[in-house]
Parts: C-alpha cells; sequence; structure tokens
C-alpha cells in the first residue's frame, strides 16, 4: 500500500492542476495522507470576493477541503447560506444541495431543514448510487453535529440498497462513483463490507499511479485516494 500511495503523489507531482475542483480534492486527500502540499493556498488565490467560480458547487467543495486550515471561511459560509432556498434546498438541485450541506456541516454549521429537503423529495429521480451516497454522507455528516439521529433509518435502508446494487467484481460501474459510494459507506459504519471494493479499487489503478481513462484523471485520482485514506483511518 505504501509504494502504491507513494507513485500516486509522484504522478501528481507532474500534473499542472489549475482548477477548484482538482484543487479540493487533492487538499482532502493529501491531508488524510499527512502529506505537505501548497494547493490551499493556490485555492485560495482562486476565490473571487467569498466563493469560487460564482458557483455553490465549487464554493461548497472549496470549504470543505479548507474546513481544517487556518483560513477564515466565516465571509464563505454566510455566503453559501445566503444562496439557499426557502425550502431549504440550494437551487432546488440535489447535487448542490447535497456539497452545500456538506460543506456547512465540515464547517460545524448545521442544517436540519435542507436534510429534510433530501429525504422528502427522494424518489426514483434520485435513485442512482452515486446520488444516494452523497445523500447518505451529507444527512450522517449533519447528524454528527448534533447526535440527533432522525435520519438514521432512511441512511441505513439506503446503504443496504447500494451494497445490493455492487458488481460481482466489487465495484459500481464507474471509478469515480464508485469512490463517492465506499466513502459514503465507511462514513456510515460499513467498512467491513467493503473489503472486496477495496480491493477492486486497488487493482484499478493505472501503472503510472494514477486512476482513471487516458492514463489518469486528477478526479478519479484524488477520489481514490480519499477513499484508501478513510479506509485506512477507520
Amino acid at each position: 500500500m505504501e509504494e502504491m500511495i507513494k507513485n500516486t503523489f509522484g504522478w501528481i507531482r507532474e500534473q499542472e492542476i489549475t482548477t477548484a475542483k482538482g484543487l479540493s480534492r487533492l487538499i482532502t486527500a493529501y491531508e488524510l495522507w499527512g502529506v505537505e502540499n501548497d494547493f490551499p493556498t493556490k485555492l485560495i488565490q482562486l476565490k473571487s470576493e467569498n466563493n469560487w467560480d460564482n458557483s455553490i458547487r465549487e464554493t461548497a467543495r472549496a470549504c470543505s477541503s479548507l474546513a481544517s486550515s487556518n483560513f477564515d471561511l466565516e465571509k464563505c459560509g454566510e455566503w453559501l447560506l445566503s444562496k439557499r432556498e426557502n425550502n431549504g434546498s440550494w437551487g432546488n438541485d440535489v447535487y448542490d444541495t447535497t456539497y452545500a450541506l456538506i460543506a456547512l456541516a465540515e464547517m460545524e454549521i448545521h442544517e436540519t431543514k435542507g436534510c429534510k429537503w433530501l429525504v422528502e423529495n427522494y424518489g426514483e429521480k434520485w435513485e442512482h448510487v452515486g446520488t444516494t451516497s452523497l445523500i447518505i454522507t451529507t444527512l450522517a455528516k449533519q447528524e454528527a453535529l448534533t447526535k440527533d439521529k432522525h435520519f438514521t433509518d432512511f441512511i441505513e435502508e439506503r446503504a443496504r440498497w447500494i451494497l445490493s446494487e455492487r458488481a460481482e467484481e466489487g465495484g459500481w460501474k464507474f471509478i469515480s462513483t464508485s469512490n463517492l459510494v465506499i466513502q459514503a459507506l465507511v462514513i456510515v459504519g460499513l467498512k467491513e463490507e467493503l473489503k472486496q471494493s477495496l480491493n477492486w479499487l486497488i487493482s484499478r489503478q493505472n501503472n503510472n499511479g494514477s486512476w482513471g481513462k487516458n492514463e489518469g484523471d486528477i478526479t478519479a485520482t484524488a477520489l481514490s485516494l480519499i477513499t484508501l485514506g478513510y479506509a485506512h483511518r477507520q
């Protein structure tokens, strides 16, 4: 494992990362593995006023990755909250809402209304393993702030459904989707049922140390590092 991870960081050092999304993912990955980097400074340099790209999703990702840093994110959190709809969602969009709520949880800001919106509106349209994984990650992180267990039954039922959708070899079709799934299931305490999936993920690493198509993709590689970091820490 140590040599495999070392090769991955070597591949990353050869890449030019200029997007908020890429930098945010890598900050989290490097933090989990305890590797020094200057990505937080680079990410802050991309900030315009109190947001990134005037995007809820990119701002949320950035805030999540920087939450444990020394940077003052109070204004960024206020910007995110200012974009919330009256029904608790962000633009009635499941992805903007999940990423925003995850970021707020990382900044220790509890938001029950948005969580209720996700559960009450969950249905066939969102019943995909990647989307569902983001939702249960959101609910688990928000619940952890207050120790209230309003959504435990939903989380447990949907986590079991996700496991039932796993392919025989251990993954969920795509690398990035599989990473989101494994991360969610580790967060909700199902690591022991994921040995096959973790082995599958490791087997999908490219020879150059990366993950993803065309000899490596930053998002797939960063997400894989995050997944293995979560599993390593638990």
